[in-house]
């Protein structure tokens, strides 16, 4: 019973205020942005002309103009033969190296001063913790001709092979005995 009266009142004059929906002024569009007009013709072609024709007056200026080149390449490959030639008199020969060529890594034969690979670093902490009286840090600083700064924080900071066993809190714990 509700249905039928709500569309009663939902059909009630119905052709009358579709027609005066219709009739009703609409708004009008936005105006468009003045870049969006399209340039006109005439101005298009007085711009068109202007880049296309010779200035004579900068052609003359152009003209005077005299521009005198070296070449470049000479000065810089004198100072990167020296410096080819300098990097060849701060490098030092490998000391250790590993016996098999491992990982695809190619093999370096030297390397420059103040550096070590990774096989004459091991070797050095190795060597300084079996013989610390005969591998001093000054001997390994003049050995691989390191800095005795550098070398002397390696030797306090980098420990290489110690092991420690910390004793369990209680009785009860497992413990892996040592041989």
């Amino acid at each position: 019973m509700g249905a039928r009266v709500s569309r009663m009142f939902r059909n009630y004059n119905i052709e009358n205020r579709a027609l005066r929906e219709i009739s009703r002024e609409k708004l009008s569009a936005a105006p468009r942005h003045a870049d969006r007009v399209p340039p006109s013709t005439s101005a298009s072609s007085d711009v068109v002309d202007a880049v296309t024709q010779k200035n004579r007056e900068l052609l003359d200026l152009l003209r005077t103009v005299y521009v005198e080149s070296r070449d470049p390449a000479a000065g810089p490959a004198e100072a990167s033969t020296e410096a080819t030639v300098g990097t060849k008199l701060r490098r030092r020969p490998i000391k250790f190296s590993f016996p098999v060529n491992t990982f695809g890594i190619t093999e370096l034969t030297d390397v420059p001063k103040g550096k070590l690979t990774l096989a004459e670093a091991l070797r050095v902490l190795g060597s300084h913790q079996h013989q610390p009286h005969t591998w001093t840090p000054e001997k390994i600083a003049q050995e691989y001709s390191l800095d005795l700064k550098d070398v002397k924080s390696a030797l306090e900071f980098f420990i290489p092979f110690k092991i420690e066993v910390i004793p369990p809190s209680s009785r009860s714990a497992k413990q892996i005995k040592g041989s």
